[in-house]
């Protein structure tokens, strides 16, 4: 996609809300992400099912997935995310202006800022690591285990530095509508891990073999911040060697990045309290999670995050013009699109849950037991799938406005449900205790982000006609649940269980329930359904 050389003007349909152009230009764009990050968790998907036959859900591979987290739950604290998300409705406000030499002032003086800053927190943890890391290990990790950890920690800990830096300049390509190179980079990043994990495997022994995945991720993110630094000479931006400390932005941004960072952190956190909670029920618990997590995501990756991102700016831009009606229409599509999109994929993912657990892992170290265990947890996330999409959109919608204490209120009340219930249930549930606790949390903040987002909007959102709308998307569903179990049983029982009969059952499966999904979604006149068959209709004109 190209971008403007200069300031640029608001996107034709794109901004005008729920007219057809503004529908069809979010269709198209959410599908260019969507076909991209597609690509991108499918090769993390890949890396994930490597990483499972070398390792399994054994002890290593738990030390690594705490290892992994703290960087990641750091990077998204006080970088990343957030920082993208308290950038983007500044930076967008000055070129909505024309104000374009001052909007790219403002991001080199951030991207110097937060060089030094998380140069400075990736130093002090490196120091630390080893008081820092037991912190979150339970009774079931060993000395040699907790070692691991705090290891592997130290190796990736530089990430957050990396990370925080790709995240301001993600944030400068999506405002220009430049979707295309932050959707692919995963997709490199992901496939550099894998070569990385392959080739460095073999000059470490025994448990310290996970230092190869350690080192690929680092190596990756550094290629992943090339390209995205690499990306910015479409748009002809130049970082300016200065840090302007008058620029009342400045303060602008990091004002709102203080509760953004709150609120992406609290959310962030339950990936961290079902890991080092973890640790209380087995050993292997943290990794078993995590591969049910990785599962979970790819849908959630693909279709709400698309949504989401796709979204944000034409949001802003929105907010920016103080159009309420164009953002009320833009929110209730986006919802119904998730819905579209993710209540299907749950339902595919609780009826089959063990097989497509073990066609993509069980293989190599990862055993039957191991199966089981994912299973559990993937089980449960499906379930979150819906809750956890329309979640990433409404608090997208709140940052948009500059409201971002709201959501950040609100995520804090959620981490509390999920510590309650996670607690309360990891003793006579094990595993799913913990992903139930997510499931209760993530229900809740759906709730109460739409509940306060519909007072900000005088009681008018569009519930009606998304609550009507998902009620036929939940029957249809049920459709394609019914399905694709009977699909696949018939199938099994017909080909056994070798890999291609597995390919093939629940790949026949999948395809029978979405033949019968896609069906009965456009019969009920579903408006997003036609939607993308129009778009698709129409991407196969122009081939």
């Amino acid at each position: 996609m190209s971008a403007p050389a200069a300031a640029p003007t608001p996107p034709s349909g794109a901004d005008q809300g729920g007219s057809g152009a503004g529908s069809e230009r979010v269709a198209r764009n959410t599908a260019i992400f969507s076909i991209l990050t597609a690509f991108s968790r499918v090769a993390g998907l890949g890396r994930e099912i490597l990483a499972a036959s070398y390792f399994g859900t054994g002890g290593p591979a738990s030390a690594f997935t705490l290892a992994n987290l703290v960087p990641n739950l750091v990077a998204n604290l006080f970088a990343q995310a957030a920082l993208s998300a308290a950038f983007v409705p500044v930076f967008t406000d000055l070129l909505q202006q024309g104000r374009r030499r001052e909007a790219f002032r403002l991001a080199s003086t951030l991207f110097w800022i937060m060089l030094l800053a998380l140069t400075a927190i990736t130093a002090f943890f490196e120091l630390l690591a080893g008081v820092i890391m037991p912190l979150f290990t339970g009774p079931t990790f060993g000395p040699a285990l907790v070692t691991l950890t705090v290891g592997l920690s130290q190796v990736l800990f530089p990430v957050v530095l990396l990370l925080g830096l790709t995240g301001l300049l993600v944030g400068i390509l999506q405002s220009y509508e430049h979707f295309t190179i932050p959707a692919l980079a995963p997709a490199v990043w992901n496939i550099v891990i894998i070569v990385g994990l392959v080739v460095l495997r073999h000059d470490f022994h025994g448990e310290d073999e996970i230092y190869a995945y350690a080192l690929g991720i680092l190596i990756a993110t550094g290629v992943q911040f090339g390209m995205v630094l690499g990306a910015l000479a479409r748009i002809d931006f130049r970082l300016q060697f200065r840090i302007d400390w008058h620029d009342p932005r400045i303060r602008q941004v990091f004002m709102l990045m203080l509760p953004v960072t709150i609120g992406l952190g609290i959310v962030n956190l339950d990936q961290f309290i079902n890991a080092a909670f973890g640790t209380l029920v087995t050993k292997e618990a943290p990794r078993a999670i995590e591969n049910a997590f990785r599962v979970y995501m790819l849908p959630q990756g693909i279709f709400s995050v698309a949504v989401a991102t796709v979204l944000f700016p034409t949001l802003s831009r929105m907010a920016a013009r103080r159009d309420p009606g164009a953002m009320r229409r833009a929110i209730g599509i986006g919802m119904r699109q998730i819905n579209l999109l993710l209540i299907p994929a749950a339902a595919f993912m609780i009826v089959l849950t063990t097989p497509i657990v073990r066609l993509l892992f069980e293989r190599g170290a990862f055993t039957p037991e191991s199966t089981h265990l994912v299973s559990i947890a993937l089980f449960w996330f499906a379930f979150s799938l819906p809750f956890g999409g329309l979640n990433l959109l409404l608090t997208r919608t709140f940052f948009a406005v500059q409201r971002p204490w709201i959501p950040t209120s609100l995520a804090a009340l959620n981490m509390i449900v999920d510590i309650i219930v996670s607690l309360s249930l990891y003793k006579p549930l094990g595993i799913a205790g913990l992903v139930i606790g997510t499931l209760a949390a993530n229900v809740v903040m759906t709730a109460l982000q739409y509940h306060r987002l519909r007072i900000g909007f005088n009681g008018r959102l569009e519930g009606a006609q998304t609550m009507m709308i998902t009620a036929r998307i939940l029957l249809a569903s049920v459709l394609l649940g019914a399905v694709a179990w009977v699909v696949w049983y018939a199938l099994d029982a017909l080909l056994g269980r070798s890999l291609p009969a597995q390919i093939v059952s629940v790949g026949g499966a999948a395809a029978a329930g979405a033949l019968v999904y896609v069906r009965a979604v456009l019969v009920m006149h579903i408006p997003e359904a036609h939607q993308v068959r129009r778009l698709i209709m129409a991407q196969l004109g122009r081939a």
